[in-house]
């Protein structure tokens, strides 16, 4: 088990922020390299500009063609949540605009992922003229191929990184192409797919598109949409980002939502009125996730797409149902891994920088959340896999600070060209393939890698801290304070604090959860603390009387009545 070191953020821009700010605000956004005001900006009109998107021009054009001549596009997403939520909005928007539009998402365990062959048929079927990717595309060569063998022009919208030749397409959007121009690459792809919908809005409104009977849509109806994606796949919150969810957030806040969005909150028992970006992520997107992991993001889809409230809560039920058999799995398959390791341990005394598991009962679906949840755990690069039922096997990997997961699966195709049958993803996750009878050469060459590439420092667990509170910072109007200023995510991280607590009462709820109150060192308010998920044979400890604590500060609501709660992240005995 790794350690966990508290190291303390240190502020990294000499900013020009307003005076107006209050200090801890300042501090905050200063802690996470804020360095103007304009960074701060939360109303649309702040939007970067869709025209420094390349690629959006050819694809506009080609969208305009379609939409006149009434030919039928199909929508090809992603099974993911980003790849749902592209999938809604693009089919959503073009219809509002005339277009004679389908979908279809891929099958995980029947087409894989992207544009395959496979699923140009299928599109096919679908009477397709035009095939509009989103979320995906950007490594479909055969696809892309297969669709131009039968005369059917296909647009890739994504947000993935290149390889080294991108697909044929007649348009690609992107803003991770090498050239692009546009200032953020951390569009999601559902943000991506909102891009395209306002370029091509804008350019049907000077063709006088919406002047002959047809109704202009407003496109910040779909920003709820725009904000599930974009959070459930864990981009980078930049400056432009931030708008995008903050927009969502403050339709779905104000009732303002798709009903599939509002049939999730309430079964995930959250209160619209008091989102934040967190419950998108935590709550409301592994329900849909789930879909594309145990069965077909098609439910999904069709629950983003319902207006009827019914209609949304039946599906939102299947999701919910769906989402507890994939927890269940998850923890077969975690208890498993678990022993795995022990096994690998007592082989060598240290277990390697990077692991790799596999098991022939694993289910392909739940391997990324497995992944994840043991990097958590090792705190190294992992990857699991699971057999694809055709002598292959599918991984889904997940990476730590200071190593870019597709960058290291580049060099051992360079190094080991076939071993591998494809990868792709991002610095933090990648996917791939490989025979079943090549996996322990893997396995072997990726640790070898990683310990090359890695030094045992990365392997430290780090909790940063944003300093101390004072005692009278511990108010119901702080947390609303710092509720109201995020949204805050991936690369722009809530608000952790610091400090030294007499624990007053301790007691395990939930099996697995330690309730505490606890009192500031040097005084202040009595306060109730949460930590989810502690090691049960250390805790709870009747002889530890002080501890200190790596927390967040949350409002805790419980029949109609609202009090300061601690989340703990992180519990040490003084």
């Amino acid at each position: 088990m790794h350690s966990v070191e508290l190291r303390r953020r240190e502020i990294q821009a000499d900013a020009s922020l307003p005076d107006t700010l209050p200090p801890l605000l300042r501090r905050l956004y200063l802690q996470r390299g804020v360095k103007e005001a304009a960074e701060l900006e939360r109303g649309a009109k702040h939007l970067l500009p869709w025209q420094t998107l390349g690629g959006i021009d050819q694809a506009v054009a080609l969208l305009h063609q379609m939409l006149e001549t009434g030919r039928r596009i199909v929508v090809v997403g992603d099974f993911d949540a980003d790849g749902a939520t592209s999938t809604a909005l693009t089919v959503l928007a073009l219809r509002s605009m005339g277009g004679n539009v389908d979908y279809l998402v891929p099958n995980r365990f029947e087409d894989g992922y992207g544009l395959s062959p496979e699923v140009v048929e299928q599109a096919r079927a679908r009477g397709a003229e035009m095939i509009l990717t989103v979320d995906n595309g950007i490594s479909s060569h055969a696809g892309v191929e297969t669709a131009h063998q039968h005369g059917i022009p296909v647009l890739i919208t994504d947000h993935h990184l290149p390889g080294e030749t991108l697909p044929a397409a007649e348009a690609i959007v992107n803003p991770n192409l090498n050239d692009s121009a546009f200032p953020s690459r951390s569009l999601a792809g559902v943000g991506v797919a909102f891009y395209l919908m306002l370029a091509l809005r804008a350019h049907l409104r000077l063709q006088n598109w919406f002047s002959d009977g047809r109704n202009e849509p407003n496109l910040a109806e779909w920003l709820d949409l725009v904000a599930l994606g974009t959070v459930a796949d864990v981009v980078p919150l930049d400056a432009n980002n931030r708008i995008l969810v903050w927009q969502g957030l403050s339709r779905i806040r104000a009732g303002k939502c798709r009903a599939g969005i509002r049939a999730l909150l309430e079964i995930a028992n959250r209160d619209a009125r008091q989102l934040a970006a967190s419950d998108l992520g935590f709550a409301v997107g592994p329900r849909l996730n789930a879909a594309g992991r145990l069965d077909d993001m098609s439910v999904g889809v069709a629950l983003l797409l319902t207006e009827d409230i019914a209609q949304a809560r039946m599906l939102a039920n299947e999701l919910d149902a769906l989402n507890q058999t994939r927890k269940e799995i998850e923890l077969g398959m975690k208890s498993e891994a678990l022993a795995l390791c022990d096994e690998l341990e007592r082989q060598h005394t240290d277990l390697p920088l990077g692991l790799a598991f596999y098991h022939p009962e694993w289910h392909q679906g739940v391997v990324g959340i497995l992944a994840s949840r043991l990097k958590e755990r090792f705190h190294r690069p992992v990857i699991a896999f699971a057999p694809a039922g055709d002598g292959t096997l599918k991984g889904s990997g997940r990476s730590i600070a200071g190593l870019h997961l597709r960058d290291a699966l580049e060099r051992l195709d360079t190094l080991y060209p076939g071993m591998m049958i494809k990868f792709g993803g991002h610095a933090m996750a990648a996917g791939l393939s490989l025979e079943t009878e090549k996996y322990d050469l893997f396995r072997e060459r990726f640790a070898a890698l990683i310990d090359e590439w890695l030094d045992g420092e990365a392997l430290q667990g780090v909790i940063w801290s944003d300093g101390e509170l004072h005692a009278q910072e511990f108010t119901l109007h702080t947390a609303e304070m710092l509720r109201e200023a995020g949204p805050w995510g991936q690369a722009f991280p809530e608000p952790v604090f610091d400090g030294q607590f007499k624990l007053l009462q301790q007691k395990l709820v939930g099996e697995r959860h330690l309730k505490v109150m606890i009192e500031p060192l040097g005084g202040g308010p009595l306060l109730d603390g949460i930590a989810f998920n502690v090691d049960t044979t250390l805790w709870p400890d009747t002889s530890v009387r002080q501890v200190k604590l790596a927390y967040k500060l949350d409002i805790n609501e419980y029949r109609g009545n609202r009090s300061v709660q601690l989340i703990i992240d992180h519990i040490w005995p003084v």
